[in-house]
């Protein structure tokens, strides 16, 4: 079985931010799957689920991104799942706007709730799946992280949410990642 955790942050005002990509690749994939419903567990909303006969647990924590390491660890404590198990989606400021990034494990690259998890889980041994949301220019990056697309950025940023959620299937499935080179 699978853990699929997809990092964003909870509240209205936060919704369709660049931050929130994993919670928005989590909904996506949640939308093609019959009778999904989220329920309120381990500091996080889990959705139960299985694909071509693989169950899975997708999970959207709800401590906010610099804690999302606390609802991870007590998710994967109940089920019993192993780092080799997990994927955690999460935004990418460092990759341009509508790129993806498949890691079998890494660091944090910056990112808060990358950081948590791997200092929680005592390891940087397990995969992750970055949306590129681009770096602002002359901007100051809190801002531009939980900022919300507008226009042709965030149509670009949708595709990517989609491509993601497809490629999600395929972890799940255990198939390799075949993700898009970078051009």
């Amino acid at each position: 079985m699978k853990l699929i955790v997809g990092l964003g942050n909870p509240g209205k005002e936060y919704h369709e931010s660049f931050h929130n990509a994993g919670f928005m690749v989590l909904d996506a994939l949640a939308e093609e799957l019959p009778l999904a419903t989220w329920q309120e567990k381990f500091k996080g909303l889990t959705l139960k689920a299985s694909l071509q006969g693989r169950p899975f647990v997708c999970l959207k924590p709800l401590t906010y991104m610099n804690l999302s390491g606390q609802s991870v660890v007590a998710c994967m404590n109940f089920y019993k799942f192993t780092v080799q198990n997990l994927l955690v989606v999460s935004d990418d400021m460092d990759l341009e706007l509508g790129r993806l990034r498949f890691r079998e494990k890494g660091g944090h690259g910056g990112h808060n709730g990358l950081r948590n998890i791997i200092e929680l889980l005592g390891t940087p041994n397990f995969a992750r799946l970055k949306v590129g949301i681009g770096r602002p220019r002359g901007k100051e990056t809190v801002g531009h992280v939980l900022g919300k697309p507008k226009g042709e950025q965030r149509d670009a940023f949708l595709t990517s949410i989609g491509k993601t959620a497809e490629y999600i299937k395929e972890f799940i499935e255990g198939r390799a990642l075949h993700i898009e080179p970078e051009a």
